[in-house]
């Protein structure tokens, strides 16, 4: 049975195209040149911190991103830069007495957004500057299960990469879904990996009834 669903978030709810190119503005370099450099340091499977090494060396995304917020332009978000299914699929699986959360690699600053967005949606907000631990490491996806009133294996954990979500969250126990979209979900779709995942899916619209389907199934 599949009880609670957990999301990422960077390209599961939120498109951070916007993200993207507000950094290839913040590095002075075009922003298609910036996203075809990202992209190969993903197709190439290495740390995506790597790409604004090649445009800026000794680049440290931290500083950088406090030096962004002095400045008045910090990372951010907002309703519009969420994926059309979110609002509808978080809906109906609300609808279906699933427990939902929302738990990724996010800063303080992220959080506290998701928190004025989705606070009447989901059950539990958490990230990993909120736990001290960041995907894929185990530590992060114990928190989840931790917090997640359902045993492991009966948490559904959502997200577009394989190495960071996928991979981490079967090995702690949990069914994993898979959703295609964003630059992992993109260039990782042919791994043969991908078989790992419980569920793959194109959009957040199939989870509702692949979800019940399965639980009709586990009866």
């Amino acid at each position: 049975m599949i009880r609670a669903v957990v999301f990422d978030v960077g390209e599961c709810l939120v498109d951070e195209t916007r993200e993207y190119g507000t950094w290839a503005d913040w590095l002075g370099v075009p922003r298609h040149t910036f996203v075809a450099q990202f992209g190969a340091v993903i197709a190439e499977g290495r740390d995506y911190r790597e790409a604004f090494q090649v445009f800026r060396p000794g680049f440290d995304l931290y500083e950088e991103r406090e030096k962004r917020a002095a400045a008045g332009q910090p990372e951010t978000f907002g309703e519009e830069d969420l994926y059309a299914d979110v609002r509808p699929a978080l809906a109906r699986l609300r609808a279906d007495g699933l427990w939902l959360a929302i738990a990724g690699n996010q800063t303080v600053r992220a959080g506290a957004i998701l928190r004025r967005l989705f606070s009447a949606d989901v059950d539990l907000i958490g990230t990993s500057d909120d736990w001290g631990a960041s995907k894929p490491d185990p530590a992060f996806f114990e928190r989840v299960a931790a917090v997640v009133p359902a045993d492991p294996g009966e948490i559904l954990y959502v997200g577009d990469r394989l190495d960071n979500d996928v991979l981490p969250a079967a090995r702690a126990g949990m069914q994993t879904a898979l959703i295609r979209r964003g630059p992992w979900g993109w260039i990782q779709q042919h791994d043969p990996a991908v078989d790992r995942a419980t569920l793959r899916i194109d959009s957040l619209a199939q989870l509702p009834e692949l979800i019940a389907k399965a639980n009709a199934g586990a009866n």
